[in-house]
């Protein structure tokens, strides 16, 4: 497997599963956890697993728990979505820096999106499925949302011209200036 940082935000990692194949089709280790563990030299328990489907221009996120963080591991299973983490932990180098990566069941990357952050991906094929691992329980009287056109953000999604189809709490997120965040030591 080979483990990829971002430049932008190096605490959001890319993971790239080794996969065999043939005639028949492929196979690939989608988690291990002894080898992600090593592989991001950080220990992984996982609570929850969600699996979604969206549709061309659905735009989800920019989601977080603030008093019950989440670590999530993401990936694509069916068709294409670019995939953003936010940087929330006021005292880090990258606060308030995103990063973002096309995530693909072509390509099999797989992002790891540490605690602190906020996750959000639109769909730019037909349809997309995103399976998410998650450390912690989704609960609802935690959840917390950023505008995804947050200016002082300025995510570059490319929605060549399209109008992304929100849910009613994503279109009322607030702006990262208005939102709580998790405040950490200066790293």
């Amino acid at each position: 497997m080979k483990v990829l940082a971002h430049a932008a935000v190096p605490d959001v990692r890319l993971l790239e599963p080794e996969a065999s194949g043939d005639g028949r089709g492929f196979l690939f280790e989608s988690f291990n956890r002894r080898d992600w563990e090593a592989a991001l030299g950080a220990p992984l328990e996982f609570v929850q697993e969600n699996h979604s489907l969206s549709t061309r221009h659905v735009l989800r996120g920019l989601h977080y728990q603030l008093a019950h963080p989440q670590a999530k591991l993401v990936r694509v299973v069916r068709g294409e979505a670019f995939d953003v983490a936010v940087d929330l932990r006021r005292g880090s180098r990258t606060f308030g820096r995103w990063s973002g990566t096309v995530l693909s069941a072509e390509n099999r990357l797989q992002a790891w999106i540490p605690t602190g952050f906020a996750h959000g991906f639109l769909v730019l094929s037909d349809v997309a499925e995103v399976i998410y691992k998650l450390s912690d329980y989704w609960r609802p009287d935690d959840q917390h949302c950023i505008r995804w056109d947050d200016p002082d953000l300025a995510v570059a999604w490319p929605l060549g011209g399209a109008v992304p189809v929100l849910s009613g709490r994503d279109a009322a997120g607030k702006r990262l200036a208005e939102s709580p965040v998790f405040d950490v030591e200066r790293a």
